[in-house]
């Protein structure tokens, strides 16, 4: 709340002081010849610091969110693996807030931005995440690094709210289906690059770019130096994979590194996206999407006793909380793990 002092000096001068006390921040005060001036201050300053865009600092109002957005580009996109993504993102900001100056970027701003991928570009919610994110990371440099704001809206925004992870796996006959349907194919890249997907849960980036430098056949590994989550990972191969794989090796192309290059540019991939639809029509495999593949992997080490923290090592997950949709897959590797522990509870009250 707002107090206002009147203050008289000895030669008859009046002036009025304002303080402005708010839970959480800390007291901001100022001096005003005209008391109808002090009480304008006041209710101005404290509507901003409850929107959060009052800062102490005059660092706010010199800079606008599209310098921000600029700076933030050119000292941190080069070199980020989803810089194009980002730059999206980030677009999209400068073309809404962009000519704001930082000091007036509240979170109804955000939010009404965020509001409008909703309703008018018929955004889910996953990619407005994305957005809102990147708008995060832009405020927190510039809170942070920067010094050109004291806290960021963004505390204010909210996460939109995320529906639960699809999780789409085969069944024994789909499994057996599709694989039939694979190795039938025209294509002579498919049924190795769907196996290798299946049998390592490696993600469709990780398997479809991946080298004949990172392929060891002896220890029967596929190492992965660059992870979506920035850490490194290696793949097991196993049974007809591996054989495959030798196989492959003695017949590989020589002006190309890649496992599955393109017949077009060698140097990319080989786009399988066609023959990969018609296999799924073939065997009559529905809603199946390839990332579904990586599920199928998860979905069975679940279902054959792998714990959580096993699961999220196969996959590549720095938390459990991506693999905590396969936890209902494994009732009876949780079971039997509280059966042991309720064993040896009552086994030691009995002693």
């Amino acid at each position: 709340m707002a107090a206002i002092e009147k203050r008289t000096t000895s030669d008859g001068t009046t002036s009025y002081r304002v303080k402005v006390r708010l839970r959480g921040h800390p007291v901001e005060s100022a001096t005003f010849a005209s008391l109808t001036k002090a009480k304008q201050w006041a209710t101005q300053t404290e509507a901003a610091i409850r929107e959060g865009r009052h800062f102490k600092t005059s660092e706010a109002k010199r800079h606008t969110l599209a310098e921000a957005i600029e700076r933030y580009e050119r000292e941190n996109l080069p070199g980020m693996k989803s810089a194009q993504h980002r730059r999206t993102y980030n677009a999209f900001w400068a073309g809404k807030l962009g000519a704001y100056t930082l000091a007036d970027i509240t979170p109804a701003a955000i939010n009404d931005a965020l509001r409008g991928l909703t309703t008018e570009r018929q955004l889910g919610p996953q990619s407005v995440a994305h957005y809102r994110q990147a708008l995060s990371s832009v405020l927190t440099q510039a809170v942070n690094t920067w010094q050109w704001i004291e806290q960021s809206p963004m505390h204010r925004v909210p996460k939109p709210t995320l529906p639960r992870g699809r999780v789409r796996y085969l069944s024994d006959d789909e499994r057996e289906r599709l694989l039939s349907a694979c190795k039938e194919s025209a294509n002579a890249d498919l049924y190795l690059a769907v196996l290798l997907a299946l049998t390592t849960g490696g993600r469709q980036a990780e398997t479809m770019g991946a080298s004949w430098s990172q392929v060891d056949l002896s220890r029967a590994t596929l190492q992965l130096e660059e992870t979506k989550n920035g850490s490194r990972r290696a793949l097991h191969l196993v049974g007809p994979v591996l054989d495959m794989l030798r196989e492959r090796a003695k017949v590989r192309r020589i002006d190309t590194d890649l496992l599955f290059p393109s017949r077009v540019n060698p140097k990319q991939p080989v786009d399988l996206r066609q023959p990969w639809e018609k296999a799924l029509q073939a065997a009559g495999v529905e809603g199946f999407h390839w990332h579904d593949l990586r599920h199928s992997f998860a979905s069975m080490a679940a279902m054959n006793g792998a714990s959580l923290p096993e699961l999220a090592a196969l996959l590549g997950h720095k938390t459990l909380a991506m693999v905590q949709r396969y936890a209902h897959l494994s009732p009876g590797h949780t079971a039997a793990l509280a059966e042991r522990v309720a064993s040896k509870m009552m086994g030691g009250g009995a002693a």
